[in-house]
């Protein structure tokens, strides 16, 4: 039997398309259970450490920002990143881009900063903190609670090795941190103890990473020393070698085939050829951006406006998280050393009536040539033309002042969370390719602003450089909430159990699924829900799961 025969006259078990956070996890709790398990994904595999670049970011190897003229999709490609532009219809004249999220093994996990947090309570009952929320779709709550979740939590961070420290603000921590990790850098140290001077509440970030010798964090590129455990290291590969489960890397999938209320099968094109490949359940994990577009994709009689879109919600409420940076002048006089996110703060969250988001040291940051260069192309875009012809006459100037400013700032990300609407949305353009939009409301202003000033008087007296990035849609930081879940099938694309309305056998367990963004990073949260969903389908209970992990 040749290998397209093998997997096409198979019915798998399981059809995972996407290998990220939620589609590895789910699909190697699966395999554990004993179920055949097919994963489907568009990037390359980098599992065996020789079929991606590693080490450092895809731009060091080209100049100008990565765009359908430049000719740059192998690297990125090779790189772990998304390779396909996005068109940007929120301004009068749509701009191109190509987004800085993950394409390959592992998904966006592959090049996060390893920052693993719970969600609050409070996120799950996100209404009642935005009374003045307008038009916004923000539901009163999750169709779940935190206490279904906080089982599922506790097994992500055993498998995913999280460790660091206790938030003193959280009133259920994270249980399964563990041994210590390293101390803080010093200039990382000098920041912390002044936030506690100010009655403030730092506390090490819990990270999944292995805490090799001299790690340098590998934020934004393939780890290079396999300390990263992100979900193709930690799920994707134990899956492969050690049950019923095979990878189609550079799979790219076209669309979804139903009959009735069943997806028959998945559509996709492999190494030339158009595979129809059959599975149980058929579950979608392509990130928040691919999932809604693929859907639309499938559209067909039965379903007119696109897959499982009963609702017209597929694509809509989308979120991204408004995300800044401040580079923080330590007092130091050596220069600075932070490959790694190190410690966060969240006495900003929810506090004295307001619930903005979190704030945690960043990590290293891109090589200054790539953020001059990122520089250029935002002014091209929104200024025009000669704003960024002038600009290029001083970027020989401005790139060895850029290296000198991280030398001597600690760098922070501020976090915070942003509300849904439906006039925010995925759709697909006149060629089928992606376009969003994404206009921020008043309200939202107001609070990005307010988030602004609470954060500079946290700093002070230390000089910081503001870094505006929460307006810049290019900065597509933790997309969500694009086919959100919910107990009423006309304002939800899914059921409770991540189920689309209307379909017997087709899951969403990427960010689609969020109705609300939290204020923090969403990694853990797509974990512990995908490990839910597998209890779900496999009828595991969570304690039955954790004790596998534990062997």
């Amino acid at each position: 039997m040749t290998e397209l025969a093998e997997i096409t006259d198979k019915k798998w078990d399981a059809v995972v398309i996407g290998t990220g956070m939620g589609g590895a996890t789910l699909g190697y709790a699966l395999a554990q259970a004993g179920w055949n398990v097919l994963f489907c994904e568009k990037g390359k595999s980098s599992l065996t450490g020789t079929q991606a670049s590693r080490g450092a970011y895809a731009e060091t190897y080209f100049t100008r920002p990565a765009t359908a003229q430049t000719k740059h999709h192998e690297i990125l490609r090779q790189a772990g990143r998304y390779f396909e532009e996005v068109q940007d219809l929120s301004y009068s004249k749509p701009r191109r881009f190509i987004p800085f999220i993950g394409s390959g093994t592992g998904g966006s996990s592959a090049l996060y900063g390893m920052a693993l947090e719970r969600f609050f309570p409070a996120d799950f009952t996100p209404r009642r903190h935005y009374p003045n929320a307008g038009d916004s779709t923000l539901p009163d709550s999750w169709p779940i609670a935190y206490s279904d979740l906080a089982p599922y939590y506790e097994i992500a961070e055993a498998l995913y090795g999280v460790r660091g420290g206790a938030d003193p603000l959280k009133e259920i921590q994270q249980l399964n941190h563990r041994e210590a990790a390293p101390p803080f850098t010093p200039a990382a140290q000098e920041l912390a103890d002044f936030f506690l001077r100010k009655g403030l509440h730092p506390y090490r970030l819990p990270l999944a990473c292995a805490q090799l010798l001299d790690c340098r964090g590998c934020q934004g590129y393939l780890c290079a020393r396999n300390c990263k455990n992100d979900s193709g290291r930690i799920c994707l590969l134990p899956a492969l070698n050690n049950y019923h489960a095979k990878l189609l890397d550079e799979c790219e999938v076209l669309k979804l085939e139903t009959h009735d209320s069943v997806v028959t099968h998945v559509v996709c094109r492999w190494r030339g050829s158009e595979l129809r490949i059959s599975g149980r359940s058929i579950i979608l994990a392509a990130g928040a951006l691919a999932t809604p577009a693929l859907l639309f994709k499938s559209a067909s009689p039965e379903w007119p406006e696109g897959l499982a879109n009963e609702s017209g919600w597929v694509g809509k409420n989308l979120m991204r998280h408004y995300v800044d940076l401040y580079a923080v002048f330590s007092k130091l006089k050596q220069p600075i050393s932070a490959n790694q996110k190190e410690w966060g703060c969240n006495d900003f969250y929810l506090t004295g009536g307001e619930k903005l988001g979190s704030v945690q040291s960043f990590g290293v940051m891109p090589p200054a040539a790539t953020i001059v260069e990122s520089m250029q192309q935002d002014l091209r875009d929104g200024t025009g033309k000669w704003a960024g012809v002038a600009f290029g006459l001083i970027k020989p100037l401005i790139r060895p002042a850029i290296s000198r400013l991280f030398s001597r700032t600690l760098v922070f990300a501020s976090v915070m969370e942003d509300l849904p609407y439906l006039d925010n949305h995925i759709s697909l353009d006149a060629n089928a390719g992606l376009a969003i939009r994404y206009l921020i409301s008043e309200h939202e202003a107001t609070r990005i602003s307010t988030f602004r000033r609470r954060l500079k008087a946290a700093f002070s007296p230390y000089q910081f450089l503001l870094l505006k990035q929460a307006e810049n849609n290019q900065r597509l930081a933790h997309v969500c909430g694009t086919c959100r879940f919910g107990l009423n099938p006309r304002n939800s694309v899914l059921d409770a159990n991540n189920k689309a309305h209307g379909l017997a056998n087709l899951y969403v367990v990427d960010g689609s699924f969020f109705p609300s963004s939290g204020g923090t990073n969403p990694a853990l949260t797509i974990a512990a829900n995908a490990l839910r969903v597998a209890a779900h389908l496999t009828g595991n209970a969570a304690s039955k799961m954790c004790q596998t992990v534990q062997q």
